[in-house]
């Protein structure tokens, strides 16, 4: 009798310092990948800018759809609307085809936000990454600027900082 339940002590001891050592293991392990995974970058606000052929045709299309006008200048041919936390950009006659847009340094209402990554410092690591650009920011510079890509489907991306 006293050898089963030394055996079954012996058995708890094992059992204890096993997982105890794997949970030590898995701690350091958690660490140790925690360095290993990049830092995601913070783009900012996100909207699909449309190229339109009539952006009072496309104001009042987009109104049926709920959004309103957050920003922008019909006179000069562009709006930005908002519905919740959709933004969709309507430009006539400043481009071809759509861009996705993000604006590092704001949120989807226009407003600061920090902290944000700047422009040049996502344009780097882009670079690292291998990714080509089609526009770049100059390095040399701070405040205002922005990049352009393209994503293996043709899609254009503009990083549009404005502070």
């Amino acid at each position: 009798m006293k050898k089963i339940i030394l055996i079954c002590l012996a058995l708890a001891i094992a059992f204890c310092f096993g997982f105890v050592f794997k949970t030590e293991t898995s701690k350091e392990q958690n660490i140790i990948n925690n360095l290993q995974k990049p830092t995601p970058m913070k783009l900012g606000a996100f909207s699909i800018s449309l190229s339109v052929k009539d952006i009072n045709a496309s104001k009042q299309f987009y109104e049926n759809l709920g959004f309103t006008v957050l920003g922008g200048d019909l006179k000069m041919n562009y709006l930005i609307m908002k519905n919740e936390n959709a933004l969709i950009g309507l430009f006539q006659g400043m481009f071809e085809g759509n861009i996705l847009t993000f604006n590092p340094g704001w949120d989807e209402n226009g407003k600061n936000s920090d902290p944000f990554d700047d422009v040049r410092k996502i344009q780097q690591h882009l670079q690292q990454s291998g990714i080509k650009l089609t526009s770049q920011a100059d390095t040399k510079t701070t405040g205002p600027a922005s990049i352009t890509l393209t994503d293996p489907d043709g899609n254009v991306i503009l990083i549009d900082q404005h502070r």
